[in-house]
């Protein structure tokens, strides 16, 4: 018996690195080898509409796919990139060729799915905010690495600062880098905000100046101002595009939220933009920040990585968490589960969640920290982290999908509400007690 032919004029593309090999059919004839450059594109494109084909398949194999689907989009191609994993059942001898007439037989028969890819401007976006955790990845190396060389010269900075790269810790360095190593100077630059004094910051700072390490620590202290440079351009393209976005649409321009005093703000903040308007405006009056525990850069995550027409790709809230790997994934044989473990892999968007939901079990009396809870009392941190994750993820779909605010159980409140709520039912106790009444209080009631 055979299969039932869905996409009758389809072909199959096996991509490599300097050639892509293009099936239109299971014959020998019917593959041919084409190279990776532009002109090779065009070709492929061209021969495929010779044959008739409106629908290609093909791998995600590293980036040697994008600009082969680029060029195949542009040339009104449907193009189906699917995971490796799927077409890997081939039998026999492996080539190239009976790769791509595999794939090709695969998408004939309607065996294949296509992958998640988000829509132009939110892969801009994305390309941006990746550039720039790249770069403070790189920052933070450096960081690391002046944090070594200041121990090598026993400089022990690391111990009366917090932070070596705060505003006490890059001024000492600077002066250090322009060759100053007396220490009461250098402890001079103490800033009013450092808990230290400048006697016990001088006793850290006595080292043994030995050249060989003061050149490697003005080489990481001059490449850690670069990448601080570069994160500011980014931070400025970040900016710059977010407001085209908002600006160019006149509903979304109008919208606003109320502020977010007690979310914080760390160094690692895109600078020069609000995100908690920003992203209020960018998903179309949905407020991402009134979920406890998610943070800016939780935030940035879910715009440069999804966007708010990506959600609406996913039919339902579990579809989402279990592209994001989730969910457990459950193997069943002769009705019994022999596995629910949740998938290996991750991406950007995972890990922040995850992030997300470390941080919301160190809060208190909040919907999800109870859940949270719950959750590691019976299985662990680790379990509790994975299940909280995919409740935000389940949540932030539901909010971006059905227009929906975010409506806890029970309404979370910050320290100044809850200390203005305490201080509430304590006078009211006290009332009780002393039967006290309105006109001993001067109200005056109606």
């Amino acid at each position: 018996m055979e299969l039932d032919i869905i996409n009758p004029n389809c072909a199959g593309i096996d991509v490599g690195s300097k050639s892509h090999y293009v099936a239109v059919g299971q014959a020998s004839e019917d593959v041919k080898e084409f190279g990776v450059y532009a002109d090779d594109l065009v070709a492929i494109c061209l021969h495929l509409l010779g044959f008739g084909i409106n629908s290609v398949a093909m791998e995600s194999t590293g980036n040697y796919w994008q600009n082969l689907y680029v060029e195949l989009e542009r040339h009104g191609i449907e193009v189906t990139l699917c995971n490796g994993k799927f077409t890997k059942n081939i039998k026999g001898k492996k080539t190239d060729v009976q790769d791509c007439q595999w794939i090709q037989k695969l998408h004939s028969i309607g065996l294949l799915t296509s992958s998640f890819l988000p829509d132009q401007i939110t892969e801009q976006l994305r390309t941006y905010c990746r550039q720039r955790t790249n770069m403070l990845a790189l920052a933070a190396e450096a960081s690391h690495k002046m944090q070594k060389y200041l121990k090598l010269l026993n400089f022990r900075l690391d111990v009366v600062v917090n932070d070596i790269c705060g505003l006490t810790g890059l001024a000492i360095i600077a002066d250090i880098c322009k060759g100053n190593l007396d220490p009461q100077k250098l402890a001079e630059l103490r800033h009013g905000n450092c808990r230290k004094s400048e006697e016990e910051i001088a006793k850290a700072l006595k080292g043994n100046n030995r050249v060989d390490f003061l050149f490697g620590l003005k080489q990481e202290y001059e490449s850690y101002l670069f990448y601080q440079k570069q994160i500011e351009g980014c931070d400025k393209q970040i900016n710059s595009f977010l407001k085209n976005q908002i600006n160019t649409n006149p509903d979304k321009k109008k919208l606003q939220t109320d502020d977010k005093k007690h979310k914080r703000i760390n160094k690692n903040t895109v600078k020069g933009i609000d995100l908690n308007q920003a992203s209020f405006q960018y998903f179309g009056g949905v407020d991402l920040m009134k979920i406890e525990g998610l943070s800016h850069s939780t935030i940035l995550t879910i715009m440069s990585e999804v966007g708010p027409d990506g959600f609406h790709k996913f039919k339902t809230a579990k579809e989402f968490s279990s592209w994001l790997r989730l969910a457990p994934n459950n193997k069943i044989s002769g009705g019994k589960v022999l596995s629910s473990k949740t998938p290996k892999g991750s991406n950007r968007l995972k890990i922040a969640l995850r992030n997300a939901a470390n941080a919301i079990g160190n809060l208190k009396d909040t919907h999800l920290s109870d859940f949270f809870r719950r959750v590691a009392y019976r299985k662990g941190r680790t379990t509790a982290v994975s299940a909280t994750a995919r409740k935000l993820a389940v949540i932030i779909w539901n909010m971006i999908t059905k227009k929906i605010e975010y409506q806890p159980p029970t309404e979370y409140l910050f320290v100044d509400q809850k200390r203005k709520l305490k201080l509430v039912n304590r006078i009211k106790k006290q009332i009780n007690t002393f039967a006290i009444t309105n006109q001993e209080l001067g109200f005056v009631t109606a």
